[in-house]
């Protein structure tokens, strides 16, 4: 059976949007700057980013890629992404955690589960021996984090400042026992990867 693992990218205060997140900007005002790791330097909500990642940013997705058997979601980070244009944006069976789960489009490669709990039950299933990827929203990784699903965390700090928006951490009161694995750095990151002691298997 492959791991559970999570990710995402935060601003050096604290911050993984910036303020006013949602539908048509999706990571928040600013918030551009966190993924511009993602595509190889900035771009905007004004037009489809073009570039990719390169060195160790691409090295990063790619280990992420190579072993991808399932992905999980929550119910605002689909409705902010604007549910990817109505198509799975993955090639892996994708599972979105949600209290409205009678909501689930028809098509499109989305299956919408009530808890996540079941989230994680569905989307081990699917991924076989393959690794099972918590992607957020922020609350969703708390949940998988506090539930003790999550095998493997990389926090990917991009060298900005966003000033407000949404916190990973905000509300969290656990006791987390991290241990290293590997640091990953570029212009626009630094992927930190850490193995979480204790973690259900």
């Amino acid at each position: 059976m492959g791991k559970v693992i999570s990710g995402i990218t935060t601003s050096l205060d604290g911050y993984v949007t910036g303020p006013n997140d949602g539908p048509e900007r999706g990571l928040g005002e600013g918030g551009e700057r966190l993924h511009y790791w993602v595509f190889g330097g900035p771009w905007s909500y004004a037009e489809e980013p073009r570039g990719e990642a390169t060195g160790a940013d691409k090295e990063y997705l790619d280990s992420i890629m190579a072993n991808m058997g399932a992905v999980i979601g929550g119910r605002w980070t689909y409705e902010a992404a604007e549910h990817w244009g109505g198509q799975n944006p993955w090639q892996v069976p994708f599972f979105i955690v949600t209290h409205r789960p009678e909501d689930q489009p028809k098509d499109g490669g989305f299956t919408f589960v009530d808890s996540l709990d079941a989230a994680i039950e569905a989307a081990r299933a699917a991924a076989g021996d393959k690794d099972v990827h918590v992607m957020g929203g922020a609350d969703t990784i708390r949940q998988a984090l506090r539930a003790g699903y999550v095998e493997e965390f990389t926090l990917t700090i991009a060298p900005v400042v966003l000033g407000g928006g949404k916190r990973l951490f905000e509300g969290f009161d656990e006791d987390l026992d991290l241990e290293h694995v590997r640091v990953l750095q570029s212009p626009f990151a630094t992927h930190i990867t850490y193995r979480v002691k204790g973690s259900q298997r």
